[in-house]
Order: C-alpha cells, then structure tokens, then sequence
C-alpha cells in the first residue's frame, strides 16, 4: 500500500506491527509477522534511513515509530521533492530539445533537408508559410495557442481563412488557455469560430505554440521567447507522431469552450482554489520562473506575480519549493496537472 512512498511490504508490515503493538520488542514483533531478525533488522534500517522511528533508551532497545501523520508527511514530502526534481529535468530535456531542432535548422543550407526541416524568418514569412499550408490543408489543423493576438484587428484578420477551411470541410481543432475567457475580443472570436463548426477547447495553460496541418506538418516558433522571429516547418512521422501525442493528451483533459472547467471535483479544503492557480502552483513547483509561467498560463507577468505571492500566502510557505510541496501534501496540485 506504501510502496509509492518508498516502503517494500515487509518494512510497511514491521512499521504497522510497531504502530499497533508499540511495547513489543523485536522477537515479538518477529513471531507475529513470520520474520527472521535479519529481516526485522532490514526494515529498521529503512525506517530509520527515512526517519519513521526515533530511539527512546528503551531495555528492548527497539525504536519507537513515529506517528502515521507526521511520517505519512516526511513520505509525501521526500515523494514529492523527487517529483520536483524529476519535472526539472523532463522541462530541462523540453528545452534542450527544442534548441536542438533550432540549432540543425539555423545550420541547415537551403534546400538540405529539406523534407524535415524549413526555417521561417520573421513574421511576414510566417503568415505567408501558414496560409499556404493550411490553404492545402485536407483533413484537419490542430492549434495550440498559449496568447493569441490582442488586437481585435489581429483577431479578424484570422476569421477569412478559418472560414475557408471550415467551409471545405477542414476538421478544425483549437486549444487555448483558460484566461481567454478574461478577453472579450479573443472570446468572441472563439464563440463565432464554434458556431461555424471549429471545436474548441481550453487548458490552464500550454507549453508552446503549435500549428499542425494534416497531422503531417507542423509549424513551430524557433524561439519560444519571440514566437513572431521566426519558425520551423517540420515534417516526418517521429517528429509528428510525438506533436501529434502531445496535443491529443493535452484535447482529453481539455474543457470545451462555453462548459465552466470542473471545480465541483476539488476537495473540500480547495474552496475558493480555482483551476488557473492549480496551474499555476504546479508550474512553480516545477521551477518556472513568473515569466515562464505567465506565458504558459496566457496572462501578464504581473498577474503571475501576483498569483504567486497570492499562493504563497494561503499555504503558509516561505519558498516556491516549499510551496508546491503543501499543494500536493493537501491534494491542491497532481502529478500531471489535471484536475
């Protein structure tokens, strides 16, 4: 039952039979589960290597354990120390990777490769790129839009050609981020885009930005700190399937645009938590600085900021760190930032 939080079977048995029977020395606790004193002398050693028992100069010489809360605490927090780490490394890999793909692209002579990979420059270059493949566009456009353009100008200028697809039958899919709904312009948009049969959805927040057409070409920023720079056309079945995996993980937890996201699912100790700081407090444990965070979430710096300090306060936590680690010891964030 523990074993998630680093306890095998036997060092779980031996810490319960300690609970339960706090006076029995270690021969007794030995009759009682079937064990050898090896065993026994085993899962003391891990119980003292994760601090669930503590010496009280008792003539048995057996520790005592801790109580199941403040240990089930030391567990959670060790697990999710870990976590933390681990979301580090994988959000470290992401970026890795993505500069990777930049730097074969920028090196890359025109015409080499051209099969997988195609570099943009400059915003002009790119708009042209994108009508023309979504113009040829078949079967369907994905779109993962982490903060569309502000200028209702901007916004209409993308009705004409969502239209046209829409109108040949183009299978249209956009996922945005919840702060839409804080946007009238791009919120209308949206509205008239799904009553023109585009499906969409939304998300607390999104890791890039994304256009694929046909689920064979993507069109990617080359800088994710100015997506209008330039970009990367890339083409080739692992490169899509993995796009392709991503946005369809991110489609399933998705809420559709005009349905409220789910917060009847939060706990009771999460009233008044709503889903974007959920987010947010995920994004932090990870590490993310505010503007990371902002871009991911699709609002200011500043509101980061704000709700960051906001959820520093309520948890009592001195640090970012210390922070996520209360959210997930109280069930406020989860291991893949669903709800």
């Amino acid at each position: 039952m523990l074993q998630a939080l680093g306890l095998d079977l036997t060092t779980e048995r031996v810490y319960r039979a300690m609970l339960a029977h706090p006076e029995d020395d270690m021969r007794r606790i030995a009759a009682r589960l079937g064990l050898d004193d090896q065993e026994i002398g085993r899962a003391l050693d891990r119980l003292g290597a994760l601090s669930l028992v503590y010496p009280v100069g008792r003539e048995s010489g057996l520790p005592r354990a801790l109580g199941p809360e403040t240990a089930m605490e030391i567990l959670l927090a060790r697990q999710e120390a870990a976590l933390a780490a681990q979301r580090q490394r994988v959000e470290s890999a992401r970026e890795a990777a993505a500069r990777l793909i930049a730097e074969c692209a920028a090196v890359a002579a025109p015409g080499h490769n051209g099969d997988t990979v195609e570099r943009l420059a400059g915003i002009g270059a790119i708009r042209l790129r994108l009508a023309q493949l979504t113009t040829r566009a078949q079967q369907s456009v994905l779109t993962l839009t982490p903060g569309g353009d502000d200028t209702e100008t901007g916004i209409a200028a993308g009705r004409a050609p969502d239209q046209a697809m829409l109108t040949r039958g183009v299978a249209l899919h956009g996922l945005y981020v919840d702060s839409v709904h804080t946007h009238p312009p791009t919120l209308k948009h949206l509205e008239w885009m799904s009553g023109q049969g585009a499906r969409i959805r939304t998300v607390p927040s999104l890791p890039l930005r994304m256009v694929v057409i046909d689920r064979g070409i993507a069109v990617l920023p080359a800088d994710d700190e100015d997506a209008r720079a330039a970009a990367l056309v890339l083409r080739g079945r692992s490169l899509l399937t993995a796009l392709c995996t991503l946005f369809d993980q991110l489609w399933a937890t998705a809420t559709p645009l005009g349905t409220q996201p789910q917060e009847s699912r939060q706990r009771p100790h999460e009233a008044g938590l709503s889903r974007q700081e959920r987010e947010a407090l995920r994004l932090l444990s990870q590490g993310l600085t505010d503007q990371a965070v902002a871009k991911r979430l699709g609002i200011s710096p500043r509101s980061a900021r704000r709700i960051a300090a906001d959820l520093l306060h309520r948890l009592g936590a001195r640090s970012r760190f210390e922070a996520g680690v209360r959210a997930a010891l109280r069930g406020w964030i989860t291991d893949d930032g669903s709800d």
